[in-house]
């Protein structure tokens, strides 16, 4: 038996390779020197977080990234879906069949992920919670185990969903279905994002790059020149490809390598179909960019969430689903290694090493 297992949140080994663009000389009438760059690196949502400001003093910028890192550890700490947190008070409420109020911004959280899940036809279903957990990707000491068959059999016998969950005017919220447990493991680093461009923004920042373990949005440029970026090889620790990414730009990236265990040679990633149950085998990356324009003041999480529904929906599908999306710009590794790439997307891509697209699609 060969076995292997990976720490559930270890996104900072895999996820996206962050390429900086090479130095940049600016050129000033009355000066010269080097360019203004700073750089802060934290660990939140169990994954390595970097976060670059070009063009500011430093003290200034430092301020603004420490704002930024904060309310991503406060995120994390209110939506950890196992350990204390907001909630997980809610899924206990939801398990014993009880009515729970919920804050706004929670609230809101919802509303627009029971969104994507419907527009998506539930591939992408933040309500799964206890599925996840049955694989064993809940816990802060993975185990590498396959789940309970009686437990995984009842599941798809009656299958839960964020759509079950209603909430009332007065953002009181009640389950038709107890086993429900809200994950939003897979739409909360997108939701950062979002919030992160607004804080940097709001304290005069236009130019930075904010990566929280390969979901990254750019805002302005470095110094000049685009802000440039890797995307994972799925298999290799390299670069798949590069790309430059402009202002307001986001890329998400749903890949089998990200949380993952391998037993009696099959791997079992943390990517579940809300369907059968168990992780697809179909697909070993995707990676989403999504323009600012496609929906204002969602780019982060449309990046972050809809990467997943591309990922399930496997060979035959993921180019339908891509349109009934709105996502324009797709590249998929397919089980084999083979490269798939909409055409939209391809004129941004320069390929590395070997990597080569097996099929560009329309």
């Amino acid at each position: 038996m060969f076995l292997r297992s990976r720490q559930p949140y270890a996104g900072f080994i895999a996820g996206f390779l962050l390429f900086c663009a090479f130095a940049t000389l600016l050129s000033l009438a009355a000066c010269s020197g080097p360019p203004l760059l700073s750089k802060r690196e934290s660990f939140v949502f169990g994954t390595r977080v970097e976060v670059l400001v070009a063009g500011t003093e430093e003290a200034t910028a430092q301020a603004a990234i420490a704002a930024v890192l904060a309310d991503f550890d406060a995120l994390h700490h209110a939506y950890h879906p196992w350990q204390a947190s907001q909630l997980a008070e809610v899924n206990t409420a939801i398990a014993a069949g009880k009515a729970i109020a919920v804050n706004a911004e929670m609230a809101g959280f919802i509303v627009d992920a029971q969104d994507f899940t419907r527009r998506s036809h539930g591939l992408f279903d933040p309500g799964i919670g206890r599925l996840v957990a049955l694989w064993g990707f809940q816990t802060d000491e993975f185990v590498t185990r396959l789940p309970d068959e009686k437990a995984l059999n009842d599941w798809r016998r009656n299958p839960a969903s964020i759509t079950h969950v209603r909430l009332d005017d007065k953002r009181r919220l009640v389950s038709t279905h107890r086993g429900v447990a809200l994950d939003f493991g897979g739409y909360l680093k997108g939701v950062a994002l979002d919030r992160a461009a607004e804080k940097l923004k709001a304290t005069g920042i236009h130019n930075a790059l904010i990566n929280i373990g390969g979901n990254v949005m750019a805002l302005g440029d470095k110094n000049g020149r685009p802000w440039k970026i890797g995307i994972q090889h799925p298999r290799l620790p390299d670069a798949l490809a590069i790309l430059n990414l402009y202002d307001g730009e986001a890329i998400g990236t749903s890949g089998d390598y990200q949380r993952y265990f391998e037993l009696d040679d099959r791997r079992y990633s943390h990517l579940l179909d809300p369907a059968s149950g168990e992780p697809v085998t179909h697909t070993q990356a995707v990676t989403v960019l999504i323009s600012p324009l496609e929906e204002p003041g969602k780019t982060g999480r449309r990046s972050d969430a809809l990467s997943k529904p591309l990922f399930l929906a496997g060979a035959d599908n993921w180019r339908e689903v891509a349109r009934e999306l709105g996502v324009s710009h797709v590249l998929r590794v397919d089980a084999n290694g083979n490269i798939e790439v909409s055409a939209d997307f391809m004129p941004r891509l320069t390929f590395t090493g070997e990597s080569k697209p097996a099929r560009i699609l329309p």
